[in-house]
């Protein structure tokens, strides 16, 4: 009996301690980017809106929304012009699919390689995952939003949408920003991530 109350004991520890520092992986993305934000020289903010900027509004922080998806190489794919909000057309790359559950709706996303970006020393293996979901529109940004991630070893990936963010057009439409294609659609609510910023 003992030693099933410390195999208890040490359990929720863990499990407790991946929780801490899930959400303390999660509050560092988002002071990062509040600090982006109210920096003039970094801030994609309008002069107006970095006047009274104090913070980005955040969905609650949440494992739900930490996922392992199955990741499939795709092969032979040709790099292709991506439509942005401008006359813009930067060449990408189909990386993979992900396939993953959420709330128990199978999803599937296409991530991608910026062709000009991945020459770049310390982006060879940057990947760039944008989405669109349920909550588009409504408390999120309607034109979607974007996750960074990395290239990942073995076939079992992580996606954290605690660090989903808006693309620039979100804050002044001055930018130029990829437009989230229409199969990353996702027919789900990501409650998580940057909320929109304006209502």
């Amino acid at each position: 009996m003992k030693k099933l109350f410390t195999f208890l004991l040490i359990s929720c520890f863990l499990i407790s301690n991946a929780q801490d520092k899930t959400a303390q992986t999660a509050i560092e993305f988002q002071d990062n980017l509040n600090l982006d934000y109210a920096d003039k020289e970094k801030s994609p903010l309008t002069d107006e809106d970095l006047k009274n900027f104090k913070a980005l509004d955040f969905f609650p922080i949440s494992d739900n929304y930490i996922v392992e998806a199955t990741f499939v190489r795709t092969k032979k794919e040709k790099a292709f012009k991506m439509k942005t909000s401008t006359n813009r057309l930067p060449l990408y790359k189909k990386y993979g699919e992900l396939y993953f559950t959420i709330d128990g709706v199978a999803c599937k996303l296409n991530v991608y390689q910026n062709i000009d970006l991945i020459k770049k020393p310390g982006f060879n293996d940057y990947l760039f995952l944008p989405f669109s979901d349920l909550t588009s529109g409504k408390e999120s940004y309607i034109g979607g939003r974007y996750v960074d991630l990395r290239i990942q070893e073995g076939k079992l990936w992580k996606i954290d949408f605690n660090k989903a963010y808006n693309p620039y057009c979100a804050y002044n439409h001055k930018y130029s920003c990829p437009i989230v294609p229409l199969e990353n659609d996702l027919n789900v609510e990501i409650l998580a991530g940057v909320k929109k910023f304006h209502d």
